[in-house]
């Protein structure tokens, strides 16, 4: 009983760690203006407005990315992400989206001086979730944890991001793919459960100038960016009592920096499109407060053998065609659209699988799985990610 009883305090001590961490999360944001009413009650984009604090170092200039060591973490800087979304089928063709994302911050620009296991000044977010589009399902969950005690953390050699046992693995790397990676992902909550393996097969695409990737006028409001564009993807999901062999592509995106986002900047809508005759295209579009898209909204176009080109805010051309309203949060989100890119004769629309991929946790944004039509055909598969709605 004694053993039972100090098991009891140790899942108590670290279950009071992970609120004190997602409060402190939410307390560093501005308070939101709108008055509609929400469950999530901070906005993921305000996580990256600038900051004065001279003690991180900001995403100023382009540098060499290296790998493996880029793939892990960068406590110097303020931010960072690793972000999976895919999208999967079963042998009978039944549709599901996933998102696995961890999200570092660091909570000062100094590592504790304290001689202690439990000192530390980093803290993790991760999300998870998993839509059932056949079903019209979509399951979502978040943890937030400190970066000490092995509760939660990054490596790169091999690559290895964690927080409890949700995870990405790196089996290996291929030095003549630029950081390529053959990786392993876990997910899971009471209801559903997520482990696929992921090969890549494109090597690493750097975004914006050789990785450095500018945001706003502000050199700093920057951050370093790649992404590995097509993971080919296989791997087991249980929904309830119901296990799927699923296999698919999945795209992830990995960013670190300081600050990003300027003052006049309110959100984005980013877009990542696997199509299928192997090209894909990421943008992502910064709008502005005053309903416009800022200048330095990018993207890029990457062909079948893995040569990628920039895409500049003038190349491509955004239609709003439908906007859904989260019965949750009284939010409106533009869920359909027709995305042009003449220079590469693109004309297509883009349909979410389920309208309902809200996230409504400690913050709230709209990430979903999505078909790309062309004339009426499915040509693609992607996701969308909508911020500052």
């Amino acid at each position: 009983m004694a053993g039972a009883r100090s098991t009891t305090v140790s899942i108590g001590i670290v279950t009071s760690l992970a609120t004190l961490v997602a409060l402190w999360w939410l307390q560093q944001l501005p308070q939101p203006t709108s008055t509609t009413a929400t469950t999530g009650t901070g906005y993921l984009h305000q996580t990256f407005r600038g900051v004065a604090d001279p003690g991180f170092t900001r995403a100023t200039n382009p540098i060499e990315l290296r790998f493996p060591e880029d793939h892990g973490a960068h406590p110097n800087f303020k931010t960072e992400w690793w972000y999976l979304t895919g999208n999967l089928e079963d042998p009978r063709q039944r549709h599901f989206g996933y998102e696995l994302t961890f999200f570092r911050n660091a909570l000062s620009p100094h590592t504790s001086k304290l001689n202690s296991a439990w000192a530390t000044n980093q803290a993790y977010m991760a999300h998870f979730a998993v839509t059932d589009s056949s079903a019209g399902r979509f399951y979502q969950a978040e943890r937030f944890s400190r970066g000490a005690l092995g509760l939660a953390g990054a490596a790169s050699a091999p690559l290895r991001v964690w927080l409890d046992d949700w995870s990405i693995h790196g089996i290996s790397n291929d030095d003549r793919c630029r950081g390529c990676q053959t990786l392993t992902i876990r997910g899971s909550t009471n209801e559903v459960s997520l482990m696929l393996t992921l090969h890549s097969t494109k090597p690493v695409v750097l975004q914006g100038d050789a990785g450095w990737s500018q945001k706003s006028r502000d050199p700093g409001n920057a951050s370093y960016y790649y992404s590995l564009t097509r993971l080919v993807s296989q791997g087991t999901l249980q929904i309830g009592d119901l296990e799927y062999s699923v296999s698919g592509n999945s795209w992830l995106d990995r960013e670190w920096s300081t600050s990003m986002l300027a003052p006049d900047q309110q959100g984005w809508d980013w877009f990542a499109l696997q199509f299928a005759n192997g090209t894909e295209l990421m943008y992502y579009r910064l709008r502005t407060v005053d309903g416009g898209v800022a200048a330095t909204s990018a993207g890029v176009w990457v062909e079948q053998d893995g040569v990628s080109t920039a895409i500049a805010a003038g190349d491509i051309a955004l239609t709003v065609l439908d906007e859904w309203r989260s019965p949750t949060t009284g939010t409106r989100y533009p869920v359909r659209w027709r995305l042009r890119v003449p220079r590469h004769r693109i004309d297509v629309a883009l349909e979410p699988t389920l309208d309902a991929q809200e996230l409504t946790g400690a913050f709230r944004y709209w990430e979903g799985a999505v078909r790309v039509l062309e004339s009426g055909t499915t040509v693609g598969t992607g996701y969308v990610e909508l911020t500052g709605y």
